[in-house]
């Protein structure tokens, strides 16, 4: 893994900790997502998985904007995955845009 990807990971991993303690926990962000996804299978298992895997692409695209929706946008989707989300205001709400 190059440097650069390097960075990238340890800044996503920053991240998502940050979203877990914002949410309250691993079992109360997996909630958050399953509830913004009624067809997803995320538990807390998974988001530890994130939390501790050696890929960059974690966590994966589907539920990066139901983790920035279940923390109240105080984590955005460039923040978790610039890779997806290059500008700092992507797939954000307009209101949280203007702030």
């Amino acid at each position: 893994m190059a440097i650069s990807g390097l960075i990238f990971v340890c800044m996503s991993r920053q991240t998502l900790q940050k979203a877990v303690e914002l949410a309250g926990g691993q079992a109360p962000l997996a909630r958050g997502i399953r509830s913004r996804l009624p067809e997803s299978k995320v538990g807390q298992v998974h988001v530890w998985g994130w939390l501790n895997s050696v890929k960059a692409e974690v966590p994966p695209a589907e539920v990066v904007i139901p983790i920035a929706e279940t923390v109240g946008w105080q984590v955005t989707p460039h923040e978790l995955r610039p890779d997806i989300y290059p500008n700092p205001t992507d797939a954000c709400p307009v209101e949280q845009k203007a702030a």
